[in-house]
């Protein structure tokens, strides 16, 4: 819902409306019903709009109360209720927005309204009593927010292309950057991006700019992943009562995203156990003719190309108002230019293409779908978890060293000493991505390795991987995308559930088992493959020709990032195994859309 960007000077500069435009511009597609500005002296804010909440003009922004000004992306589910709270502290509203509640909650509380706050968001106030600039991010970090010091001030937005679009911001490669995209499979952790000279605020926090340069951030939420006492009432007992336990919590957070909409709301449905149970539990508390919508690609000879065959099952089950999409193969590689313009960072998952052209079609229909990312994290879903599980079993967890040697070899693109010898020496730096990942695996809070690293992956892995991808694909067409198993309530639910309930039956036993008897058993028991994109995954013929010409280029010469006699190899034989990461990432294509996004969204060719 939306995009948001803003400037704040402390160098006698002032706000102007001719440098919010070309932000706004950039944001547009985000918001293709309504805009706005609000500038003050030295601070401005923009907004563009996707109108869910209270269509009518009452919900325009940036949005005025006395000294408070404020643009806000996302979506507030329990504003109601938080409505009636603040009505009957004596807050009185004239409009039935969110984006109101955002700001009577603040004037009362305080940034201690965050907490308070059930959704995904971004947002920005000026208060003009306090003469600060306060910025915050939603608990999961589904809403983006970056942010780049310019001479003498502070700019923020929704996406990296609107804090580009003035040209005056570092577009240097940030070394620090590098390491983790080219480790993590292209997850760089908050506050750095792959530009030296664009941060972004980390999910859980909320962050204050004075009008004198000083900037103060403060994290306001942590996720522990620890086992409840078992004296405490509410703690389940046995498997069923967890099961129970978060089948209701499940249904509260589906229920949340439906009704907190004055527009229909459809789901993403991918023939997967996760979409398919959002259908089955959205028609088990009575919803009729859901709107389902799939999308799929010509088969190559190795695998299929789609999985309608799954999809229709549940739209059978369920007689759902469905719509599928079949693309041909030849059409994805010429449109894989505009879902790259549409990243806000470089992002690897070749199924970035797949929703991005799915929204196309959705977003004809609808403002609003649920998807299913996060289920694979928050409930032990993927082949590797249960392999760490295994590798830790017996480790110190304070033990930095211990928990990087059970983690990196099933998770990390590259050691250290391979990424420096395929990167040229002027970005060398030493291994950040050990550094990080060993401090966050080694917070309190987590009583085994698997609670360390499924908090690690639900709190920033999947930030910067599935849950921007979809954020970036949906709403390049307008359409937002919400995710109810990354519902906060659910996740701290989740995390603190007892390891084997996440790994029998490889892995998400406790979805399988709320699914039985509701999802068709074919969609249980189907191996968990990833989203077919045969075009795009087998590193050949007019694919391999486009990396290729990509990463020979002049520009991708001049800027030398990669070592020549490494990115060689790479070209020679991009389908031998040691060119392939832990995860089975082509090493060629993350390569190659680097340099791709870089060219297109900095150099601004192609």
């Amino acid at each position: 819902m939306c995009g948001i960007c803003g400037e704040i000077y402390w160098d006698g500069q002032l706000a102007t409306e001719s440098r919010l435009k070309p932000m706004l511009a950039a944001l547009e597609k985000r918001g293709p019903d309504d805009g706005g500005t609000w500038v003050q002296d030295h601070v401005g804010l923009g907004h563009r709009r996707l109108s869910i909440i209270d269509l009518t003009d009452a919900g325009h922004q940036p949005m005025r109360d006395q000294a408070l000004s404020l643009v806000f992306n996302g979506c507030i589910y329990n504003y109601q209720a938080l409505k009636v709270e603040l009505q009957e502290l004596g807050h009185e509203f004239a409009s039935h927005s969110d984006t109101e509640v955002i700001l009577k909650a603040y004037r009362q509380w305080g940034m201690d309204c965050v907490s308070r706050f059930e959704g995904m968001f971004a947002f920005a106030i000026w208060d003009d009593d306090n003469h600060q600039l306060l910025l915050a991010r939603d608990r999961m970090g589904i809403k983006p927010l970056y942010y780049a010091p310019v001479k003498g001030g502070v700019r923020f937005a929704s996406n990296t292309q609107a804090l580009l679009a003035e040209g005056d911001v570092d577009t240097s490669v940030d070394p620090i950057g590098l390491h983790h995209q080219l480790t993590l499979h292209a997850v760089i952790p908050a506050p750095h991006t792959i530009l030296k000279g664009v941060r972004k605020l980390e999910p859980g926090h909320w962050m204050i700019v004075n009008p004198d340069g000083q900037i103060f951030k403060k994290r306001y939420w942590f996720l522990e992943a620890q086992r409840p006492a078992l004296n405490e009432e509410s703690t389940p007992k046995t498997q069923q009562a967890w099961v129970d336990a978060i089948h209701e919590s499940l249904k509260d957070a589906v229920h949340k995203r439906l009704t907190a909409a004055d527009v229909p709301v459809g789901v993403l449905l991918s023939g997967g156990l996760d979409s398919s149970l959002i259908v089955g539990l959205l028609h088990e508390a009575g919803v009729e003719n859901i709107k389902t919508f799939s999308i799929g690609f010509e088969d190559a000879p190795e695998e299929k190309g789609s999985e309608f065959e799954f999809s229709d099952k549940v739209v059978e089950r369920f007689n759902t108002d469905h719509k599928q999409y079949l693309i041909s193969n030849d059409d994805v590689l010429p449109r894989l230019h505009e879902a790259v313009e549409a990243m806000s960072e470089p992002m690897v998952g070749q199924d970035a293409i797949a929703f991005y052209l799915l929204s196309e079609q959705v977003a004809q229909d609808v403002k609003v779908v649920m998807s299913g990312q996060g289920a694979d994290e928050v409930f032990g879903g993927y082949f590797w978890y249960g392999k760490m599980a295994e590798a830790g079993r017996q480790i110190d967890l304070q033990d930095m060293e211990s928990v990087l040697n059970a983690f990196r070899p099933f998770y990390f693109d590259r050691s250290h000493e391979e990424w420096l010898s395929v990167i040229n020496p002027q970005y060398h730096v030493h291994d950040v991505t050990s550094d990080y990942v060993g401090h966050r695996l080694t917070e309190p809070g987590a009583d085994t390795f698997l609670d360390q690293v499924l908090r690690l992956d639900v709190t920033t892995l999947i930030v910067d991987d599935p849950v921007k991808r979809v954020d970036n694909m949906t709403m390049a067409w307008g359409l937002e995308a919400r995710v109810p198993f990354l519902d906060h309530q659910l996740v701290e639910l989740a995390m603190s559930a007892p390891d084997e309930l996440k790994l029998i039956d490889g892995g998400k036993f406790i979805l399988k088992k709320i699914a039985r008897g509701l999802v068709p058993d074919e969609i249980i028991d189907r191996p968990k493959v990833a989203f077919p994109m045969p075009a795009l995954k087998y590193v050949r013929g007019e694919f391999y020709e486009f990396m290729k010409k990509i990463l020979t280029s002049p520009q991708a010469k001049a800027r030398g990032l990669f070592n020549e006699q490494a990115l060689q190899k790479l070209l020679d034989d991009p389908e031998a195994p040691e060119n392939f990461t832990a995860i089975q990432g082509s090493k060629l294509w993350h390569a190659a859309l680097l340099e791709f996004w870089l060219q297109k969204n900095v150099d601004k060719t192609l």
